[in-house]
């Protein structure tokens, strides 16, 4: 979140702590937007697909894990794309299909965490990204800790979720997307002007050449 600069940052779905993820932001204002079962510290209740935020209006957009709790994960980034400026940049958090969460999520009746609908890969993502006009410009790998791991209830487990890549043996858990919103001006192509042609009063001037 270092880089993540402008007058509006919105997270679209509540994850962890409060508001703990958009600490490190440097926007100069922040809002969260949630649904009224996980209300807590949101500043607008509402559905992800149908934010009551006016067109291209935020600098940028958050996702924790938004689209793998959602029906038609597709409609959200439409509807994320409908409010970003262009330029704006969009960040989104997911689990790996073949780590030990995705593997869980799937393998679990109720959903890993509770309420999971499925688990999106990030070919899959990036792939509606680029078709959505966006530029990813950055895909980072985290959360080296299993989903049974003790230190996940404690700050210490936190702190080591990116630290551990280079001695945890499997995948990791969990990777982050950025994306730039692109816009492309079109280039105004110069009609061609219309040879004139050699007639005399409506007729075609005879040439010189005999006519066999």
């Amino acid at each position: 979140m270092e880089d993540v600069f402008g007058w509006e940052l919105l997270q679209v779905g509540a994850w962890g702590t409060a508001r703990e993820l958009l600490a490190g932001s440097r926007a100069r204002r922040q809002s969260l937007v949630s649904l009224p079962a996980f209300a807590g510290g949101a500043d607008i209740l509402a559905r992800p697909s149908q934010l009551p935020v006016i067109s291209d209006c935020i600098d940028a957009a958050l996702l924790p894990h938004t689209l793998e709790f959602a029906a038609d994960p597709y409609a959200i980034l439409r509807e994320v794309d409908r409010v970003l400026v262009g330029e704006g940049q969009l960040l989104v958090l997911g689990f790996h299909p073949w780590s030990l969460w995705g593997m869980r999520a799937r393998w679990s009746r109720a959903g890993f965490p509770p309420g999971m609908r499925r688990v999106l890969s990030q070919r899959l993502l990036r792939e509606w990204l680029v078709l959505l006009g966006y530029e990813v410009i950055l895909e980072q790998r985290y959360l080296y800790l299993g989903p049974w791991s003790r230190g996940l209830s404690s700050g210490e487990g936190t702190g080591r979720m990116l630290r551990a890549g280079l001695t945890y043996p499997l995948p990791a858990g969990a990777y982050l997307l950025k994306a730039r919103k692109r816009i492309y001006t079109a280039t105004p192509i110069r009609p061609r002007l219309r040879e004139k042609s050699a007639a005399i009063g409506g007729l075609v001037k005879p040439t010189t050449r005999a006519q066999p």
